[in-house]
Protein backbone atom coordinates (compact mmCIF):
# COMPACT_ATOMS: atom_id res chain seq x y z
CA UNK A 1 0.00 0.00 0.00
CA UNK A 2 0.84 3.28 -0.63
CA UNK A 3 0.01 7.14 0.83
CA UNK A 4 0.10 9.66 -1.28
CA UNK A 5 0.42 12.92 0.36
CA UNK A 6 -1.16 15.00 -2.26
CA UNK A 7 -3.19 17.85 -3.91
CA UNK A 8 -4.63 18.13 -6.93
CA UNK A 9 -2.25 20.02 -9.21
CA UNK A 10 0.38 18.96 -12.20
CA UNK A 11 2.91 17.64 -9.98
CA UNK A 12 0.49 15.64 -7.93
CA UNK A 13 -1.04 14.19 -10.76
CA UNK A 14 1.83 12.43 -12.71
CA UNK A 15 2.25 10.47 -9.34
CA UNK A 16 -1.66 9.31 -9.40
CA UNK A 17 -1.39 8.58 -13.03
CA UNK A 18 1.27 6.57 -12.96
CA UNK A 19 -0.01 4.27 -9.81
CA UNK A 20 -3.25 3.89 -11.87
CA UNK A 21 -1.23 2.72 -14.99
CA UNK A 22 0.48 0.05 -12.42
CA UNK A 23 -2.85 -0.56 -10.76
CA UNK A 24 -1.61 -1.06 -7.29
CA UNK A 25 -3.76 0.07 -4.20
CA UNK A 26 -3.30 3.58 -2.67
CA UNK A 27 -4.70 5.90 -0.34
CA UNK A 28 -4.93 9.94 -0.58
CA UNK A 29 -3.87 12.10 2.15
CA UNK A 30 -4.61 15.68 1.53
CA UNK A 31 -2.04 18.13 1.86
CA UNK A 32 -4.48 21.60 1.53
CA UNK A 33 -1.55 23.94 0.07
CA UNK A 34 -3.66 27.08 0.45
CA UNK A 35 -4.56 26.11 3.98
CA UNK A 36 -0.54 25.85 4.13
CA UNK A 37 -0.72 21.58 5.62
CA UNK A 38 2.63 21.50 3.65
CA UNK A 39 4.11 23.67 6.59
CA UNK A 40 3.05 21.61 9.32
CA UNK A 41 5.63 19.44 11.73
CA UNK A 42 4.93 15.86 10.11
CA UNK A 43 5.19 17.75 6.66
CA UNK A 44 8.17 18.61 7.00
CA UNK A 45 9.52 15.50 8.54
CA UNK A 46 8.85 13.72 5.54
CA UNK A 47 9.62 16.51 2.68
CA UNK A 48 11.99 19.48 4.46
CA UNK A 49 11.53 21.28 1.11
CA UNK A 50 7.64 21.72 1.94
CA UNK A 51 6.25 20.68 -1.28
CA UNK A 52 4.12 17.99 -2.01
CA UNK A 53 3.46 15.18 -3.49
CA UNK A 54 5.19 12.66 -0.91
CA UNK A 55 5.12 9.04 -1.18
CA UNK A 56 4.74 6.51 1.66
CA UNK A 57 5.84 3.27 0.61
CA UNK A 58 4.19 1.30 3.56
CA UNK A 59 5.29 -1.89 2.63
CA UNK A 60 9.13 -1.65 1.05
CA UNK A 61 10.71 -4.71 -0.68
CA UNK A 62 13.49 -4.91 2.57
CA UNK A 63 10.50 -5.13 4.58
CA UNK A 64 11.41 -2.32 7.03
CA UNK A 65 10.18 0.39 8.27
CA UNK A 66 8.12 2.45 5.65
CA UNK A 67 9.81 4.74 2.89
CA UNK A 68 8.97 8.25 2.44
CA UNK A 69 9.89 9.64 -1.13
CA UNK A 70 10.12 13.25 -2.54
CA UNK A 71 9.88 14.93 -5.63
CA UNK A 72 7.86 13.53 -8.12
CA UNK A 73 10.14 12.65 -10.41
CA UNK A 74 12.09 10.55 -7.59
CA UNK A 75 8.70 9.06 -6.77
CA UNK A 76 8.10 7.93 -10.10
CA UNK A 77 11.75 6.42 -10.81
CA UNK A 78 11.32 4.67 -7.27
CA UNK A 79 7.59 3.10 -8.50
CA UNK A 80 9.16 1.98 -12.23
CA UNK A 81 12.32 0.72 -10.48
CA UNK A 82 10.07 -1.37 -7.63
CA UNK A 83 7.44 -2.26 -10.28
CA UNK A 84 9.92 -3.01 -12.76
CA UNK A 85 7.36 -1.55 -15.43
CA UNK A 86 7.45 1.80 -17.46
CA UNK A 87 11.33 2.32 -17.15
CA UNK A 88 13.33 0.19 -19.38
CA UNK A 89 16.14 -2.07 -17.90
CA UNK A 90 18.71 -1.75 -20.20
CA UNK A 91 20.81 1.04 -20.06
CA UNK A 92 20.15 2.59 -23.47
CA UNK A 93 16.29 2.30 -23.02
CA UNK A 94 16.78 3.52 -19.17
CA UNK A 95 18.76 6.65 -20.16
CA UNK A 96 16.23 7.72 -22.83
CA UNK A 97 13.40 7.70 -20.35
CA UNK A 98 15.31 9.26 -17.80
CA UNK A 99 16.97 12.38 -19.57
CA UNK A 100 13.23 13.02 -20.51
CA UNK A 101 11.97 12.58 -16.83
CA UNK A 102 14.81 15.55 -15.59
CA UNK A 103 13.79 17.59 -18.68
CA UNK A 104 10.25 17.99 -17.57
CA UNK A 105 11.41 18.37 -13.34
CA UNK A 106 14.36 20.94 -14.98
CA UNK A 107 12.58 22.73 -17.44
CA UNK A 108 9.18 21.66 -18.41
CA UNK A 109 7.73 21.84 -14.69
CA UNK A 110 8.84 25.28 -13.57
CA UNK A 111 8.24 27.20 -16.91
CA UNK A 112 4.74 26.54 -17.58
CA UNK A 113 4.50 27.02 -13.86
CA UNK A 114 5.80 30.20 -13.94
CA UNK A 115 4.13 31.27 -17.28
CA UNK A 116 0.97 30.31 -15.48
CA UNK A 117 1.65 32.47 -12.93
CA UNK A 118 2.36 35.62 -14.34
CA UNK A 119 -0.84 35.42 -16.35
CA UNK A 120 -3.22 35.45 -13.93
CA UNK A 121 -1.35 37.92 -12.21
CA UNK A 122 -1.38 40.51 -15.47
CA UNK A 123 -4.12 42.53 -14.58
CA UNK A 124 -4.17 42.30 -10.88
CA UNK A 125 -0.07 42.82 -9.92
CA UNK A 126 1.14 46.03 -12.28
CA UNK A 127 2.84 46.01 -15.31
CA UNK A 128 3.98 42.06 -16.08
CA UNK A 129 4.58 42.31 -19.26
CA UNK A 130 8.08 41.20 -20.11
CA UNK A 131 7.23 38.12 -17.10
CA UNK A 132 4.14 37.44 -19.21
CA UNK A 133 6.53 37.67 -22.72
CA UNK A 134 9.31 36.31 -21.14
CA UNK A 135 7.88 32.68 -19.76
CA UNK A 136 4.78 32.67 -22.68
CA UNK A 137 7.37 32.39 -25.24
CA UNK A 138 9.45 29.91 -23.19
CA UNK A 139 6.18 27.81 -23.11
CA UNK A 140 6.09 28.07 -26.63
CA UNK A 141 9.77 26.77 -27.15
CA UNK A 142 9.03 24.16 -24.87
CA UNK A 143 5.63 22.66 -27.09
CA UNK A 144 8.21 23.47 -29.51
CA UNK A 145 10.74 20.55 -28.35
CA UNK A 146 7.75 18.07 -27.66
CA UNK A 147 6.57 18.25 -31.05
CA UNK A 148 9.82 17.99 -32.85
CA UNK A 149 10.38 15.07 -30.64
CA UNK A 150 6.97 13.66 -31.81
CA UNK A 151 7.18 14.20 -34.91
CA UNK A 152 8.85 10.71 -36.13
CA UNK A 153 7.92 8.45 -32.65
CA UNK A 154 4.90 7.74 -31.05
CA UNK A 155 5.73 8.42 -27.55
CA UNK A 156 8.64 10.34 -25.91
CA UNK A 157 11.07 7.44 -25.67
CA UNK A 158 9.87 5.40 -29.34
CA UNK A 159 7.25 2.78 -29.30
CA UNK A 160 7.33 2.26 -25.38
CA UNK A 161 4.47 4.03 -22.95
CA UNK A 162 6.96 5.33 -19.86
CA UNK A 163 7.25 7.59 -16.99
CA UNK A 164 8.44 10.37 -19.37
CA UNK A 165 4.92 10.60 -21.13
CA UNK A 166 3.15 10.44 -17.51
CA UNK A 167 5.44 13.05 -15.72
CA UNK A 168 5.25 15.58 -19.03
CA UNK A 169 1.31 14.80 -19.65
CA UNK A 170 -0.10 17.00 -16.75
CA UNK A 171 1.26 20.29 -16.78
CA UNK A 172 0.10 20.79 -20.63
CA UNK A 173 -3.49 20.40 -20.28
CA UNK A 174 -3.81 23.77 -19.24
CA UNK A 175 -2.03 24.90 -22.71
CA UNK A 176 -4.86 27.68 -23.23
CA UNK A 177 -3.77 29.27 -20.34
CA UNK A 178 -0.13 29.09 -21.18
CA UNK A 179 -1.21 31.62 -24.16
CA UNK A 180 -0.41 28.47 -26.41
CA UNK A 181 -2.49 27.37 -29.55
CA UNK A 182 -2.34 23.32 -29.72
CA UNK A 183 -3.01 23.81 -33.81
CA UNK A 184 0.59 24.77 -33.76
CA UNK A 185 1.90 21.82 -32.78
CA UNK A 186 0.27 18.98 -34.18
CA UNK A 187 2.33 15.95 -33.08
CA UNK A 188 2.29 17.15 -29.43
CA UNK A 189 -1.64 17.11 -29.92
CA UNK A 190 -1.64 13.66 -31.31
CA UNK A 191 0.64 12.56 -28.58
CA UNK A 192 -1.76 14.23 -26.08
CA UNK A 193 -5.23 12.96 -27.46
CA UNK A 194 -3.53 9.42 -27.61
CA UNK A 195 -2.63 9.57 -23.38
CA UNK A 196 -6.07 11.60 -22.51
CA UNK A 197 -7.93 8.45 -24.02
CA UNK A 198 -6.10 6.18 -21.54
CA UNK A 199 -8.50 5.07 -18.86
CA UNK A 200 -5.93 4.58 -16.02
CA UNK A 201 -4.34 8.50 -17.25
CA UNK A 202 -8.25 9.85 -16.83
CA UNK A 203 -8.40 8.23 -12.57
CA UNK A 204 -5.28 9.78 -12.36
CA UNK A 205 -6.11 12.95 -13.06
CA UNK A 206 -9.11 12.83 -11.60
CA UNK A 207 -7.63 11.67 -8.30
CA UNK A 208 -9.00 14.37 -5.77
CA UNK A 209 -11.19 16.28 -7.55
CA UNK A 210 -13.32 16.91 -4.87
CA UNK A 211 -10.53 18.31 -2.58
CA UNK A 212 -10.19 21.74 -3.45
CA UNK A 213 -12.23 24.46 -1.43
CA UNK A 214 -15.13 26.65 -3.39
CA UNK A 215 -13.15 30.03 -3.68
CA UNK A 216 -16.31 31.48 -3.46
CA UNK A 217 -16.65 30.35 -0.03
CA UNK A 218 -13.78 32.14 1.33
CA UNK A 219 -13.72 35.30 2.66
CA UNK A 220 -11.34 38.21 0.90
CA UNK A 221 -9.25 37.93 3.83
CA UNK A 222 -8.77 34.61 3.27
CA UNK A 223 -7.79 34.07 -0.09
CA UNK A 224 -5.26 37.05 0.85
CA UNK A 225 -4.01 35.26 3.45
CA UNK A 226 -3.13 31.99 0.96
CA UNK A 227 -1.79 34.22 -1.56
CA UNK A 228 0.87 35.03 0.45
CA UNK A 229 1.28 31.98 2.08
CA UNK A 230 1.85 30.16 -1.74
CA UNK A 231 3.53 33.22 -3.19
CA UNK A 232 5.86 35.04 -0.41
CA UNK A 233 7.85 32.07 0.63
CA UNK A 234 11.25 32.75 2.16
CA UNK A 235 14.20 30.64 3.73
CA UNK A 236 12.96 29.37 6.97
CA UNK A 237 14.85 29.10 10.62
CA UNK A 238 16.63 26.24 11.79
CA UNK A 239 15.09 24.37 14.79
CA UNK A 240 18.00 26.34 16.86
CA UNK A 241 16.54 30.13 15.67
CA UNK A 242 19.85 30.28 13.00
CA UNK A 243 22.67 30.31 16.30
CA UNK A 244 26.01 29.06 15.30
CA UNK A 245 26.23 26.13 17.06
CA UNK A 246 29.70 24.56 17.13
CA UNK A 247 30.84 21.30 18.73
CA UNK A 248 33.17 21.30 21.54
CA UNK A 249 36.91 20.13 20.58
Amino acid sequence: MYDVHYWPTPNGKKVTILLEELGVPYRIVPVNIGRGDQFSAAFLAMNPNHRMPVLVDTAPQDGGAAIPVFESGAIMQYLAEKHARFLPAEPRGRVEVMQWVFWQMANQGPKLGECGHFRRLENTKGDQSYAVRRFTDEANRLYGVLNNRLYDRRYLTGDQYSIADMICYPWTVNWKGQGQDIAEFPYFARWQAELAARPALQRGMAAGADLPDDPSTLSQEEKDRRAALLYNQRARPTPDGGLLLIPPG
